[in-house]
């Protein structure tokens, strides 16, 4: 389960900042008028993003977490900031064997 858990580590904080990355590339381009950063950041937010469902729901599934934990930690890849605490909580609660 540690390489699942390290997997999922590893993309929560990917996606985090791909993430915050998007949100100043959507405001460079409606502010700014610089679609050039949107074009770049956005496709590869979502191809990140969708890997990221797949390790969580990997994760989930051996980890036996609840429907309610796995939609939270889903979720919180497109807020910004959220995945970085989402990733801190589940770390907590798999490292106390606390259920999700």
């Amino acid at each position: 389960m540690e390489k699942e858990l390290k997997r999922f580590k590893v993309l929560a904080y990917v996606v985090g900042v791909a993430l915050l990355l998007l949100c100043v590339a959507l405001v460079l381009k409606y502010v700014g008028d610089a679609p050039t950063m949107m074009r770049i950041i956005g496709p590869g937010h979502g191809f990140l993003y969708a890997v990221y469902l797949v390790v969580s729901i990997d994760l989930a599934i051996k980890a036996r977490w609840s429907m309610k934990g796995t939609g939270l930690v889903l979720v919180a890849g497109m807020i910004p900031f959220l995945s970085f605490y989402a990733e801190r909580k589940v770390h907590e609660k798999m490292q106390a064997g606390l259920p999700l």
